[in-house]
């Protein structure tokens, strides 16, 4: 046996140990039906919404309605936790499908009602879902006003029926009762982001982007469909409550595990990656930046990206199906990780940059995945929603007074602007927290994923996990630079900024925002002409100090209650992933790695959670130290060692692939599309000149030539009749003459 296959041999045996013999079973809870208005409110809005774009409602009716909804489902899950705080609890909203056929022994059924599935994991997401959800509608109100009727817009009322449809969408995927019903918000949320990405729809790019987000995503949603099909058929039930049971003892059942048990969790795997955007279906989320701010955040903080993480997390009794799953799932996150640092270390466009960040700390979720820390996948989960919101939402606001500008390259001393002074430090805030600086929630979050990389069982001679912890350390070295050489261009150093294309003559704000904003600490001026940017005002303000505080206090689940373990990890273990939860902590999960024959879990001679603290700090402060000199202290050091880099042969080849995101696109391009379309065009051609041109209009044509052959016999002439019947006697004659002589001769 390999090492690999010892070693997810190992981790199994752990998880089996870990996990309970089966998820608890849910209790009907038909009290709690008021629950499902936590679901009707985003879509009562966004029948409203459409009512407004029907009746050309000029004001801002749309988002007022929006907020309120989705405000309105988050107080519903406040209460909602305070009435189930573990669960699980089912609560039947109305029959959906209830399907039976066969009889006798060889009856069958599918029954998927529309139902509520509440445990701790679901009440996890719903509680960073609909606060975000409501808190980003807020932003929008303020961002899209350029999109009101009253100021020649079209899209306002439309903007804000798509994002009601989104939250609707991940409401019905993370509260489903049954797998069917997830699907549904799982197409939900695609259909959601197709149309939000592709608002601009006069825009070639975001009709491109638009479609190939839609495109990506059905990929990998291909794959959970078959994965559903498979679940029902070798279990016969997709609601939740009987697959655990079923599950449970699948695992502990030797005999159960055809090919077709195995393909589940590859599957599931397949489906998720598509919408988190891990490799190799991760270049649809860069080019989503297309749509609207708000909607970055939406699709990259809070909602459709994080799915695939739920799925995962949800369905995690599935991965231990077979033993290659879960590590697959590791090693996929963690490459996708590095991969994408490297690219956003190249990036200028500030957004693109925080896209690939989003790709980057995916990996790392589904790493934690991987390597047995559900706990830790989660509370990153969760984190990440607040501090990747916050820096989306201020590089949209960035993009907002500047005309459209995003190149860090065109920005600098955003902090010393009257009115930015917000934007500029709730981004610092963000960026600490992604960069996992000592102390931030980013910090502890991710530090939980990389120190149960070096803790998962270890049998002698696998060193898979462990290499992943280094390359994961080192890509967070990456983060730290990616994400402060945005922040030390953009707000720090000297006042410069440029208009971007949306800047179409001067910008008549009012003198008092326009202040200094021509003259730096050092008596230069920019380069703006008589372009003068227009600061946030209240709404986005509000929002973006929100989250940053949000960002800040999402690191105390990390301590509290003081006693025991966090509030995260408590809630993790009560719920279906609760196999990736060690049962005492992180020393119960260094012993488990001894007694399932490795060794002791050590990170360079210390217990890797103790250590890890020191370590990815320093990781981190030196990826920030690197930045700084590079970005604020001497900037013209980085473009040196950029024309360095390229100006030998040797090196080039390093900055120009990563600027060119490695290629990645032009080889699908070269791989995928053209001979795609090349096969297209080919078929298209057979189709036509010989289905079409030979069998279809050849055998139709077929009549018609035979008809015509005899056309000159229906002359209507009387002489040419007679000619007609006397060759045809003659034939006869000379038929009947022609067989009386063979006789003769026989």
């Amino acid at each position: 046996m390999t090492s690999l296959s010892l070693h997810a041999a190992s981790l199994a045996a752990m998880a089996s140990d870990q996990a309970s013999a089966a998820v608890p079973a849910a209790v009907a809870a038909p009290q709690l039906a008021w629950a499902g208005w936590i679901l009707w409110l985003p879509l009562l809005s966004t029948i409203a919404c459409c009512l407004c774009a029907a009746f050309r409602v000029r004001g801002k009716a749309p988002a007022v309605i929006t907020v309120a909804a989705l405000a309105g489902s988050f107080a519903l899950t406040l209460a909602l936790y305070g009435k189930v705080q573990h669960g699980p609890v089912r609560i039947h909203l109305f029959d959906w499908i209830d399907l039976s056929w066969g009889s006798g022994a060889g009856i069958n059924s599918l029954t998927a009602n529309f139902a509520l599935y509440i445990d701790s994991l679901t009440l996890i997401w719903m509680l960073f879902v609909t606060p975000l959800g409501t808190l980003i509608a807020l932003y929008a109100s303020e961002y899209m006003e350029g999109d009101l009727p009253a100021r020649g817009g079209r899209g306002y009322a439309r903007f804000f029926a798509g994002v009601s449809i989104f939250l609707f969408a991940m409401g019905s995927l993370v509260m489903a009762d049954n797998l069917v019903m997830l699907y549904l918000g799982w197409e939900g949320v695609g259909f959601a982001s197709y149309l939000l990405i592709g608002y601009y729809y006069t825009r070639p790019s975001a009709v491109y982007a638009a479609k190939k987000a839609f495109i990506m995503n059905r990929i990998g949603d291909l794959g959970l469909a078959a994965g559903i099909w498979l679940i029902w058929l070798n279990f016969g039930t997709v609601e939740y409550e009987g697959l655990f049971q079923a599950l449970a003892q699948a695992g502990s059942d030797e005999s159960v595990g055809g090919w077709s048990v195995k393909a589940i969790p590859f599957l599931l795997m397949l489906g998720a990656f598509g919408k988190s955007a891990q490799l190799p279906l991760y270049v649809w989320l860069p080019d989503a930046m297309e749509g609207p701010t708000p909607v970055s955040a939406l699709i990259h903080a809070a909602t459709m990206v994080t799915a695939g993480v739920y799925l995962v997390a949800r369905m995690y009794p599935a991965f231990l199906l077979h033993e290659l799953a879960l590590p697959t799932v590791a090693w996929v996150g963690g490459l996708t990780a590095l991969l994408a640092a490297t690219i956003g270390m190249a990036q200028y466009d500030i957004k693109r940059i925080m896209a690939y960040s989003t790709v980057s700390q995916l990996g790392y979720m589904f790493m934690g995945l991987g390597v047995m820390t559900s706990f830790g996948a989660v509370y990153h989960v969760f984190t990440h929603a607040f501090f990747k919101a916050v820096l989306f939402l201020t590089c949209g606001a960035i993009m907002h007074g500047f005309a459209g500008q995003l190149d860090l390259r065109k920005l600098s001393g955003l902090r010393r602007l009257p009115g930015w002074k917000i934007t500029a430090w709730t981004m610092f805030v963000g960026c600490l927290c992604l960069a996992g600086v000592p102390g931030s929630s980013g910090y502890f979050s991710k530090d939980a994923i990389l120190a149960q990389a070096f803790v998962t069982p270890t049998p002698d001679g696998a060193w898979s996990f462990r290499l992943l912890g280094w390359l994961a350390l080192f890509t967070a070295g990456l983060t730290a630079y990616y994400t402060f050489r945005v922040w030390f261009r953009v707000c720090a150093g000297p006042v410069h900024f440029e208009a971007g294309d949306e800047h179409h003559g001067a910008d008549h704000e009012p003198a008092h925002q326009a202040g200094h904003a021509g003259h730096d600490a050092h008596g230069g001026h920019d380069h703006g002409g008589d372009f003068h940017p227009h600061a946030p005002r209240l709404a986005i303000n509000f929002v973006l100090v929100a989250l940053a505080v949000g960002a800040v206090l999402a690191a105390i689940p990390y301590f509290w209650p003081a006693y025991g373990d966090g509030w995260i990890q408590q809630m993790v273990s009560h719920s279906s992933a609760a196999a990736g939860v060690p049962s005492h902590g992180a020393e119960g999960a260094a012993s488990a790695a001894g007694e399932h024959g490795g060794s002791h879990a050590t990170l360079l001679g210390f217990d890797p959670h103790t250590a890890m603290y020191v370590v990815s700090s320093v990781f981190g402060l030196v990826g920030i130290g690197f930045a700084a000199w590079l970005h604020l202290l001497n900037r013209k050091a980085a473009d040196a060692l950029r024309a360095r880099l390229l100006a030998n042969p040797l090196t080039r080849w390093l900055p120009t692939a990563m600027e060119n995101k490695w290629y990645v696109d032009e080889l699908y391009i070269a791989a995928i599309r053209k001979p795609l379309w090349f096969c297209g065009h080919l078929f298209a051609l057979f189709d036509r000149y010989i289905i079409d041109g030979v069998l279809v209009d050849g055998t139709a044509r077929l009549p018609k030539a035979l008809g015509r052959l005899f056309q000159p016999l229906q002359s209507g002439a009387l002489q040419g009749y007679a000619v007609t019947m006397a060759g045809g006697i003659g034939l006869i004659l000379a038929w009947v003459v022609w067989v009386w002589m063979r006789g003769m001769a026989l």
